[in-house]
């Protein structure tokens, strides 16, 4: 397709109306929030600020509409998922972290990943005390998924010591366990 193929789609594109919002009301924003659950599991800030921006999306086509009511509504929504138990942030948190801990992430990784869920930095340190967490495993298991560091080829190691490095400091690992897991030698049975 030529560029003169990319600007017919631009005029086709332009007569097109985006569909209104619907209505918000206490049931919409609840049925929103079900649906999402049905397909996520989710931390009650994270749930919350999914369902301020379905009210901000409403609010931006219908300037009138009282934000500060919807917000309320969000808030008992919120209230009664907690209390079935449709939302648990430590549940959430020790899923989350389970998760992470198997494909390798660090500590440094893990934590704010789950506070930008809001997720409290004292359940999220308690769940992280209660697993079985060692640096170097972590950063070893990283390397082992990434092929990298002693998982590289004998004769290209040296030459992308620099390069793998710096991808286990960007994974979040501390400078010494990079240091401790590319000087591992691995034993025979594993080369």
């Amino acid at each position: 397709m030529d560029i003169q193929g990319y600007c017919d789609n631009d005029k086709k594109s332009e007569g097109y109306k985006r569909r209104p919002q619907k209505k918000i009301t206490p049931q919409r924003l609840k049925n929103i929030a079900l649906y999402y659950l049905k397909r996520f599991d989710s931390s009650v800030e994270n749930l919350r600020q999914v369902l301020q921006r379905r009210v901000m999306a409403y609010v931006k086509e219908n300037p009138d509409f009282d934000k500060r009511q919807a917000t309320e509504w969000i808030e008992t929504i919120l209230a009664d998922f907690e209390r079935l138990g449709y939302l648990d942030d430590k549940r959430f948190a020790e899923i989350k972290i389970r998760g992470y801990l198997v494909a390798g992430k660090p500590e440094r990784y893990i934590i704010p990943k789950l506070k930008q869920k809001g997720i409290s930095e004292d359940i999220i340190n308690e769940i992280l005390q209660s697993q079985e967490y060692d640096a170097f495993e972590m950063a070893l298991k990283f390397a082992r998924k990434k092929k990298i560091g002693p998982f590289r080829d004998e004769q290209v190691r040296r030459e992308y010591r620099q390069k793998d490095m710096g991808a286990l400091i960007r994974a979040g690992f501390d400078y010494d366990v990079v240091s401790d897991v590319l000087n591992y030698q691995l034993p025979e049975t594993e080369e």
